[in-house]
């Protein structure tokens, strides 16, 4: 089967044409600032993505004909359990309205369908970054007005925990994982026995990433919010943007954190030990909502590519489970793996209501 993928970033477009398992083609299409400007909002940019979709096809030799199905980047659309998701008129309207704010993702099911619908071919979106599967007791925060929500790497969480149960001999089902997505931002969550119970990760908890805050001591964080010190949007940015190894270091590579470290730089190796204690601390914290029977640790992201980082949350983390590296993100391959469940009878698609 031939199989269409999309996922539309903020400024890029990837688009990938995969035979079965097997990834055939692939374009990442570039946008620059000057080319978006011109749409205030993503869905005004919908027009202009999909025709540069079609021309990397054309010249790749595909036409939507030559598709048996489309699978779009899921968006932020209200909350959902996992699965693989056939695109309907609710999703796209609730997307199109920015329901949960507004993102580049947000087109991945709208491009899929129009493109599919050219010659009948299905579309769908395969867990999106709107999956929630949390328990309630994983979203009491301490303060009514405040909770905690899923808001998670679901895409690339999924697929790795499906390869990491396979490679075990069984299903994702069957097995306790407590994966880490390490990349500019960082998602660490407990997956039970096919669901992903708690979490943290976004701007709200959790270890400090390339250039996000993580987690903050909410206290000072109030002192500071009020200190005139910053704006409202500057410290939105220093929390989402210019946070974490930026703050500290004024670099986002950890390759160049790295060489200073092999150089001698002391605060560098500091604030790498420390984003390695953090990221130890928290996937060791999910022990206890697994009751410590935790099948696997899996390290993932574009960060699991670094031997020192890997290596040294391992020596702090396997007393409690074996620890494996899967290293960079599956997202295209997990898109065009979970329309084949479907198109094989392996998994029913759900519908979005």
């Amino acid at each position: 089967m031939k199989l269409l993928v999309i996922n539309p970033g903020g400024s890029s477009t990837k688009i990938a044409v995969f035979e079965d398992e097997t990834e055939q083609f692939s374009r990442n299409i570039a946008h620059t600032g000057e080319e978006l400007r011109p749409y205030p909002r993503i869905f005004d940019q919908f027009d202009f993505r999909r025709q540069l979709i079609l021309d990397e096809l054309k010249a790749g030799e595909y036409t939507p004909a030559s598709f048996d199905a489309v699978v779009g980047r899921g968006g932020l659309m209200k909350e959902i359990e996992g699965g693989v998701y056939r695109v309907n008129d609710g999703m796209i309207s609730d997307l199109k309205a920015a329901v949960r704010g507004e993102h580049a993702a947000n087109l991945g099911s709208a491009l899929a369908r129009s493109i599919g619908d050219e010659t009948g071919a299905p579309s769908f979106v395969v867990d999106p970054v709107s999956v929630d599967e949390f328990q309630e007791i994983s979203r009491v925060t301490g303060i009514r007005d405040l909770k905690y929500s899923s808001w998670l790497h679901s895409l690339n969480h999924k697929a790795v925990a499906r390869k990491t149960a396979a490679d075990m001999g069984g299903k994702y089902e069957e097995f306790n994982f407590i994966i880490a997505h390490l990349g500019s931002g960082i998602s660490i969550v407990p997956h039970c026995r096919g669901r992903m119970i708690d979490g943290s990760g976004g701007r709200t908890n959790g270890p400090f990433s390339s250039d996000r805050s993580g987690g903050l001591p909410a206290y000072p964080l109030i002192e500071l919010c009020y200190s005139g010190k910053y704006t409202r949007e500057e410290l939105v940015d220093k929390v989402s943007s210019f946070g974490g190894f930026y703050d500290y270091l004024g670099t986002k590579d950890l390759v160049e954190v790295e060489r200073r470290i092999a150089g001698g730089d002391s605060e560098a190796k500091l604030i790498m030990d420390a984003f390695i204690y953090q990221i130890a601390k928290e996937i060791a914290s999910y022990g206890a909502a697994l009751y410590g029977k935790v099948d696997r640790i899996v390290l993932t992201g574009g960060i699991a590519h670094s031997a020192l980082v890997t290596g040294e949350v391992e020596k702090r983390v396997r007393y409690l489970a074996p620890v494996s590296v899967v290293a960079g993100e599956m997202e295209m391959e997990a898109m065009a793996l979970g329309a084949l469940r479907v198109l094989r009878g392996e998994e029913e698609v759900k519908e979005y209501e």
